[in-house]
Order: C-alpha cells, then structure tokens, then sequence
C-alpha cells in the first residue's frame, strides 16, 4: 500500500469560493449602508472600534483598519491558514470597493420605519457575512479572531462574534453617554450573528461521513494531510455482492463539507458518499464530555 503524496488534491483558488465572497459583500454593504447607517445604530466589528478610536484621538478610519487587520492576518496565517489569509485580504480589499459604491449611490435608507429597516438591515447583513464565512474568509477585524477561536474550539462563530461585538457596544457609551443606543446595538448584534450561524452552520455544528471507495486509503490519508481531520478505516461486507469492502468513517464540521466533496472527487468520482447531520460530537477536536471539568 503505497500511501505516499504525490500532489495535492485541493485546489488553492476556485472561482466559486469568490463568487460566493463578492455576492455576501454586495448584502453585507447593502444592509449596512442601505438599512443600518441611516439611523445611526451602534455595531461590532473592527468598523466600530475604527469609529471609537477616531471620535477619541482622531485617527483616520483607514489607519486603524489596516493596520488592525494587518495584525491580525499574520497571527491568522501559521493559525488557520493562508488560503484563508489570501481570502480575508482579498475580500478586505473588496469590501472597501464595495462599500465605497454603496455609500456613494445609496443615499436614502430602503425603508423609512426605523425600527422595520433596523431588524431588516441586521439580517440582510448577517447574510452577507455567513456567505463570506462559508467560503472560508472573512471581511477582518474581529471575524479574523473568531476564525482562529472556531479552529480548535467547537462554539459557534456567531457566538464569538456577539462576545467581541458586546464588547464593542458597550464601550461606546464613554463616547455617547446613550443607554438606548447600546441596547439597539445589542439587538442588533443578536440578530445579525444568528442569521450568520443559519448560513454558516445550518441548525446543526457537525456532520458525519460514511465513503466507500476502492481509494479508501488515498482518500483516507489525503483527508488527514490536507483537512488535517482524523478518520477510520473500518472493515465492512457488501451483502449483494458478499465482497468485503472498506469504509472510510470521518467526523467534521458542516463549514469543511464541501472541501471533503472536492478531495473525495478529485481522486474517485465513483465514490458512494453519506452525509448526516450529527447533534453532538464530544471528544477531541469538538465538543468537552457533558459533566468533565
């Protein structure tokens, strides 16, 4: 058995991956600039904490961005990865073209109720961003910080994000003394990351595999090398044709599926593949035991 790696069998670049990253940047920047901006609501995110830092000390809000994200991207690049790195600075780079366009032809909010375009625009953006997320980027700032979190913890990365963003909220109030805009902001903040959890994760975290595949063994080894998840290899009978068989069993998150499509394609298109949603897996890399300390 020859389990040497030739090549890899993931692609660095597909065309679908920024398709999918432009069209949540085009929600995500019609959200914000279309239903949020025009009533002057708090939010997260590094575009909150550029704005604290200007109205305190007057920085630029491009200074503060860049060089935040710059940060950032170089502790992301040995943690998560620089296809992920590659991904966050070219969505970072068409977020600001994007916004730029949005804010320059969208002049008016879509919709005049306030309240109506607050609940709107949180979703519409939350959106925007789980369709960045599910391509494995991000648009910086503290989505960089929750990707790395969500790498080897199993909480959610919307979770994450309303922690961060809590932060980012609260702290406003020593620059407008407004209780109300805090609360509006955590509302906001609530409603945005739980439609970015639907779109990223679905209602479930996990997903579990089943492949039979003559290249179980390629298959196998190149899951480990380039998704770097464990698998087994268990022994199995076709009871048609009472031939044994392998079956490769792996265990990931629903964000890494359609990577493991892609691999298992790549090397045999022939290969039966189950997929099945898994309300909890506990053990190393998810979820601690219920009740260990």
């Amino acid at each position: 058995m020859n389990l040497s790696l030739p090549k890899k069998h993931l692609k660095s670049f597909y065309w679908r991956d920024y398709i999918i990253i432009v069209l949540g940047l085009v929600l995500f920047s019609i959200g914000y600039v279309g239903f949020l901006i025009p009533y002057k609501v708090v939010t997260g995110g590094l575009g909150g904490i550029a704005l604290l830092v200007k109205y305190a000390l007057g920085t630029p809000l491009w200074i503060t961005m860049i060089t935040v994200n710059a940060i950032l991207l170089s502790f992301a690049w040995f943690i998560v990865g620089r296809k992920y790195v590659f991904n966050t600075a070219f969505s970072t780079l068409a977020l600001t073209i994007i916004l730029g366009f949005a804010e320059q032809y969208i002049t008016e909010p879509f919709i005049h109720d306030a309240t109506m375009s607050i609940l709107v625009g949180s979703v519409i953006t939350g959106i925007g961003l789980g369709l960045v997320f599910s391509a494995n980027s991000s648009t910086g700032g503290g989505d960089i910080i929750a990707a790395m979190i969500t790498k080897y913890h199993n909480i959610s990365m919307g979770r994450v994000l309303t922690y961060i963003d809590a932060v980012i909220v609260m702290s406003s109030y020593i620059l407008f003394q407004s209780l109300e805009t805090i609360i509006i902001g955590f509302i906001i903040t609530v409603i945005l990351y739980y439609a970015v959890d639907v779109v990223v994760n679905g209602s479930r975290q996990s997903v579990q595999f089943f492949i039979f595949s003559e290249h179980y063994d390629e298959i196998a080894t190149h899951i480990v090398s380039e998704l770097n998840r464990g698998c087994s290899v268990v022994d199995g009978v076709g009871w048609y044709s009472k031939e044994p068989q392998k079956i490769i069993m792996l265990m990931t998150r629903r964000s890494e599926s359609t990577s493991v499509f892609r691999l298992i394609k790549q090397i045999d298109k022939n290969a039966f593949i189950t997929q099945t949603n898994v309300s909890g897996v506990y053990g190393k890399g998810f979820e601690p035991m219920i009740g260990s300390k």
